[in-house]
């Protein structure tokens, strides 16, 4: 996706209300992304993980932001507990089926549920964006602050999907949540 698309993409979602569509999660669970909640939905999309011994789409290497879906998710995984103690939580979001899901969850040891797309009906739903390869469509990779059911913020096209987003989404929660805390004072007083 090229830079100036990114960031109208970036600019088109910021302020939307996510859509009342339920998707399967790897917990079991069927997951409402609609839904109102008082804390920090973080959402990161990503194209597709590789199971172990299982070939990448042809040309995936040269796909500019499809490599690195492993690593993204392992960076959330090792920064778990401390979004959890910044009042956010996170979910993945892929196209792939919630069994092919299951098996990445597990092998990775994921503490939070990954949800799955197939039918590629939020993508529709929020116009994400997307890309065709091996005759699969999948989603491009960027991540969804949501708080109180509408998207804040939005992170794309990060150049390490392993070390980026974590320093992104850290000192921008820290910045939201001061903000936040200024602005009850304020409406206090």
């Amino acid at each position: 996706m090229p830079q100036d698309k990114t960031i109208t993409e970036r600019d088109r979602l910021i302020g939307l209300a996510m859509p009342q569509i339920q998707l399967p999660a790897t917990d079991g669970r069927v997951f409402d992304l609609g839904k109102a909640r008082p804390d920090w939905l973080i959402v990161y999309c990503y194209p597709r993980t590789s199971s172990p011994n299982t070939p990448t789409p042809k040309d995936w290497d040269v796909i500019p932001g499809a490599r690195g879906c492993t690593p993204q998710s392992c960076a959330f995984r090792d920064h778990y507990r401390d979004l959890q103690q910044k009042r956010a939580d996170v979910v993945g979001l892929s196209t792939q089926s919630t069994d092919y899901q299951t098996e990445m969850v597990n092998r990775l040891h994921l503490p939070f549920p990954v949800l799955s797309d197939e039918k590629l009906e939020l993508a529709t739903a929020l116009g994400l964006p997307v890309f065709q390869v091996d005759g699969m469509t999948l989603l491009c990779r960027l991540t969804l602050a949501i708080k109180d059911g509408i998207i804040r913020q939005v992170f794309v096209r990060l150049n390490s999907p392993k070390t980026t987003p974590m320093k992104f989404w850290h000192g921008w929660i820290i910045h939201e949540s001061r903000l936040l805390c200024l602005r009850h004072v304020l409406n206090a007083t």
